[in-house]
């Protein structure tokens, strides 16, 4: 008997490392499946078979009222992602969110605002401008999938969801495939399991060279060569490199390739000619990324783990994403008009106080 409890509790906890494996790789690469696809849109939609698979990926969803009609061009746009730990393989019958992050793009600013929310965030659940019931966030999903999600989002942070796109995990290792490999300096060797959490299976050598979708995956998620904050700079390299390798001219030829992977584990409300637009948009400038962390605490619930977002920190990054949503060209010209102004004076009383 207390055999059987131990391995039960072993095999529990396998369960829970391998689903918070896959939470965070969810949560490190939606954004950047999202500038990957936006791109390669944009410079192939020559391409019939590119617009044909996103077309194809187009779900609109159910509101209590019409999403409010915006043009990524010259007007701040919002963005969720949603990372789902399904395909057509597992066919889950309640299937929650693993990652969901809120973005939003303000094409006067320059500016990408992101805020990462974790799973287990206590809140109103909503649908049609009712509380279904108090619960994880991620359970939205599992009421009424992108629908009850986007209002609940909407609700919490009373802001708008423009735009949402759903990825499965499926997408990850393909895409990094899809682009024959990323290059990547491996600071130390090492061995790490696969996706399948074989245990041993990929090893890696120390240096520079090209990593294919495992590799990276296992670089990307090693706990055995640094701590927290070195892996989490060790992932934005990750990312970086993918978003270099897919925004290569050389790497156009394979963004059908990469619209078929993305597109086939996708589901979003962005047709073509919006991530076309949303492109577009940062074709003179780059874009600024500003991440938003909440700060929170743990507590118990009808015998459920929960996190309670601390209210300071959920004031503070509420109003950053709802300025960032506000911001005009008018606004953005007046401040940089006043830092100009304010440059120019100080410049001034400098040289008089030196004569």
């Amino acid at each position: 008997m207390a055999n059987h409890l131990s391995n039960s509790r072993l095999e529990s906890k396998q369960r829970h490392k391998k689903k918070r494996r896959q939470r965070l790789i969810l949560t490190i690469l939606i954004p950047m499946f999202t500038i990957i696809l936006v791109a390669a849109v944009y410079a192939a939609h020559l391409f019939a078979t590119v617009e044909n698979e996103i077309e194809g990926s187009f779900v609109e969803i159910e509101r209590p009222e019409p999403a409010e009609e915006v043009n990524p061009i010259d007007q701040p746009v919002s963005f969720l992602f949603l990372g789902i730990d399904n395909d057509d393989d597992r066919q889950l019958q309640s299937t929650r969110a693993d990652s969901i992050i809120y973005a939003t793009l303000n094409p006067h600013t320059h500016e990408m605002n992101m805020i990462s929310i974790p799973r287990d965030t206590y809140v109103p659940i909503m649908r049609n401008g009712n509380v279904v019931r108090w619960d994880r966030i991620n359970a939205a999903y599992a009421i009424g999938e992108e629908s009850v999600m986007v209002q609940t989002i909407e609700e919490w942070l009373d802001v708008p969801v423009h735009y949402y796109a759903t990825f499965n995990f499926t997408a990850f290792l393909e895409v990094i495939d899809a682009l024959d490999g990323i290059e990547m300096d491996v600071p130390v060797t090492i061995q790490e399991m696969d996706s399948n959490d074989n245990m041993g299976a990929i090893v890696l050598e120390e240096g520079y060279q090209s990593l294919n979708g495992e590799e990276a995956l296992a670089l990307a998620r090693t706990r055995k060569i640094d701590d927290d904050v070195a892996r989490g700079h060790r992932q934005q390299l990750i990312i970086e490199a993918i978003i270099d390798k897919a925004l290569n001219f050389q790497s156009i030829t394979k963004y059908t390739s990469i619209a078929e992977t993305v597109g086939s584990n996708m589901r979003t409300n962005m047709r073509t000619s919006d991530m076309r637009a949303i492109a577009q948009t940062g074709l003179n400038q780059s874009f600024a990324v500003e991440s938003h962390v909440f700060e929170w605490t743990s507590f118990m619930e009808r015998d459920m783990d929960l996190v309670r977002i601390q209210p300071d920190s959920f004031s503070q990054i509420q109003y950053a994403i709802q300025d960032s949503l506000n911001r005009t060209e008018r606004e953005t010209s007046q401040n940089a008009a006043e830092t100009e102004e304010n440059t120019t004076n100080t410049s001034s009383s400098k040289q008089n106080d030196d004569q």
